[in-house]
């Protein structure tokens, strides 16, 4: 059992000491990356300069949902704040000067409304600029509530240095934090050549998960099969699916937790739409219905999927197709390990994308397959990592395959997620049940109205209800 592997799950204790160490690492991997090389024809040591990250901004229609980089290298999860790193490992936390009226709308941590350098971590706290116009800064700061910042990149920027941030040639990554970039050029025109993107050497440390961050995602990974047995509780004939989805992010919410991503319930016809969540149709008798959904704590995100009879029992056809699709799960779960890719088409035969399709074009339903065989995990339910390097220790992925046939109102998916160890894959969400017999007998006994999930974890003497509350 993982549980017995962990042997529990000991509180976090002050992890300023973790946060400061990436840091250290991410100084020393810039160093690498661009000291001066003749054989490039560079005419000046990028490596003069700052590494510069950026927190998000506050929406005010929704929940706040902080950088994962940013937090990964500092903990705080407060909006608006910048954290500037210099080549000599100085780390200075840059706040926002809103504090004392933010103090009335929102509950602020000690540490940051005394500028407790110390507490967080870090060697200094400053003010990004002058007084803010109300208890937040906004993404379009004016330039006095950003004026100390401001003068520290000017200033970089004098000297020939460079902005070590994150900043990817692409359309879907840091777009707060490249936003952010955009708009300080009204105020410091020469700011975006000064920019240097290393989100691949960041992405690079982010996927090597240590032990704690491992513990953190089994964390949110409980909680997600908690709230997978409180939609099993509600699946039955004539349900809203929007019904199964409150009760399962009940769960959830009640654990402290948060969903990473939009939960998709999906019953019937709509379980071939891959990303439905619309959540608004009604299950009825002999529909499979697709649970997607993964909890989301402090910041660590699960992701696991379940497909569920909503009778009680998978007629004839559906139990053959849900066991090919676990199967091509078990196979590639077996081949996962170090050296494989994720998705190559340069290395297929060690690509456990392709290899997922060949297993199941040898059964005739390679066609219904039409995403890919996973992703990494972490912070971010599809976390940061280059697929064109192999999996090495330490990362977090899932493995997720699928068969969908709209014309037979068919869609099934089984996902779990799964550490890369020196050895192999180790499955940390094992406990969510996924045989075919297992799932049909969850089913048969909440329809009976019985439940022995609490049993269940009575049983596990790793399993503390105070953990998760």
């Amino acid at each position: 059992m993982i549980s017995d592997f962990f042997g529990g799950l000991a509180p976090q204790t002050d992890k300023t000491s973790v946060y400061a160490l990436r840091r250290k690492e991410l100084i020393a991997a810039i160093k690498a990356e661009f000291t001066l090389s003749s054989v490039e024809g560079a005419d000046r040591d990028k490596t003069n300069g700052i590494v510069v990250l950026l927190a998000a901004f506050e929406q005010g229609s929704e929940r706040f949902r902080q950088d994962k980089t940013f937090y990964y290298y500092t903990g705080v999860n407060e909006p608006g704040t910048a954290l500037v790193i210099d080549m000599a490992g100085k780390s200075t936390l840059y706040i926002p000067n809103c504090f004392e009226k933010r103090a009335q709308w929102m509950t602020l941590p000690p540490a940051l409304v005394n500028r407790d350098a110390k507490a967080l971590g870090v060697d200094a706290v400053e003010l990004l600029g002058d007084e803010c116009a109300g208890y937040e800064l906004n993404p379009y700061f004016a330039s006095h509530e950003y004026a100390h910042m401001i003068n520290v990149m000017k200033n970089v920027i004098a000297q020939g240095g460079s902005l070590f941030t994150t900043a990817p040639d692409n359309g879907h990554e840091y777009l707060h934090a490249r936003f952010t970039f955009d708009h300080l050029q009204k105020f410091i025109p020469d700011v975006q050549k000064a920019v240097v993107d290393v989100s691949s050497i960041i992405a690079s440390s982010r996927r090597r998960k240590d032990m704690s961050e491992i513990e953190q995602i089994y964390r949110a990974i409980e909680i997600t099969e908690l709230a997978h047995e409180s939609a099993v509780q509600a699946i039955k004939h004539d349900v809203a699916e929007s019904e199964i989805q409150a009760s399962l992010e009940y769960m959830m919410i009640a654990s402290h937790a948060r969903t990473s991503f939009p939960s998709i319930v999906a019953s019937g016809t709509n379980g071939t739409v891959l990303h439905y969540n619309q959540n608004n149709g009604t299950v009825k008798d002999g529909d499979l219905v697709v649970v997607d959904i993964g909890a989301e704590l402090d910041n660590y995100c699960a992701d696991l999927t379940r497909t569920y009879p909503a009778s009680g029992t998978f007629t004839k056809r559906q139990k053959e197709l849900y066991k090919i699709v676990l199967e091509t799960q078990e196979h590639i779960a077996s081949l996962a390990k170090p050296g494989m890719w994720l998705k190559n088409k340069d290395k297929a035969d060690k690509s456990l994308h392709h290899l997922a399709v060949k297993f199941l074009a040898s059964r005739g339903y390679d066609k219904y397959f039409p995403h890919g065989i996973g992703h990494f995990l972490g912070l971010d339910v599809h976390d940061v990592g280059d697929y064109n390097v192999p999996l090495h220790e330490g990362d977090v992925i899932t493995i997720e395959p699928g068969i969908y046939i709209a014309a037979e109102n068919i869609g099934i998916r089984i996902e779990d997620n799964y550490w890369i160890t020196k050895d192999g894959a180790i499955c940390l969400s094992e406990n969510l049940p996924k045989d075919a017999d297992d799932i049909e007998a969850l089913m048969q006994r909440a329809l009976r109205g019985e439940s022995d999930d609490e049993d269940e974890y009575e049983d596990d003497e790793d399993f503390d209800d105070d953990e998760l509350n």
